[in-house]
């Protein structure tokens, strides 16, 4: 008997955390925060620069877990055109974006994404987190906090 409530209560939250995960893929906030995901990175792998600009917050914080951090947008943005244009694209890893609302301010996104080095065609990309703080100005979206995990 105890076999079978443990194995129907797996079941459930089984059940129950899908339900929800198909939900939030439901809801307009999921879909606006998915959206800003692939203009940002659609910037970050064009090299629009003027574009990544207009999406980081003025008080942007930056946390890498091998690069360190950073908080000054313009040294942030001058780094990624040196090291990042022209030689590393991103995707994002499909069906891994969580979305989470952050009352008053915006939301926290939660996903894997690979990045692909074309000065090493060879190597392997795997799959990392990452964690954006979105916040909400009007109807404008600013990547607040971001914190990279490789």
């Amino acid at each position: 008997m105890k076999k079978l409530k443990l194995i129907l209560g797996i079941g459930f939250m089984v059940m129950t955390s899908s339900a929800m995960a198909q939900a939030q893929k439901d809801s307009e906030l999921y879909t606006t925060i998915a959206r800003m995901d692939s203009i940002y990175f659609n910037a970050y792998n064009t090299c629009d620069m003027e574009k990544q600009a207009e999406i980081f917050d003025e008080d942007i914080e930056f946390y890498h877990d091998k690069g360190g951090f950073s908080k000054d947008k313009q040294a942030l943005l001058e780094s990624l055109e040196k090291n990042i244009c022209g030689k590393v694209t991103r995707t994002l890893v499909d069906g891994s974006i969580e979305v989470h609302p952050i009352e008053n301010f915006g939301a926290v996104e939660i996903a894997m994404h690979k990045f692909y080095n074309k000065e090493e065609p060879n190597a392997k990309s795997k799959a990392s987190k990452f964690i954006v703080i979105w916040k909400q100005i009007g109807d404008n979206w600013k990547i607040s906090r971001v914190v990279s995990l490789h």
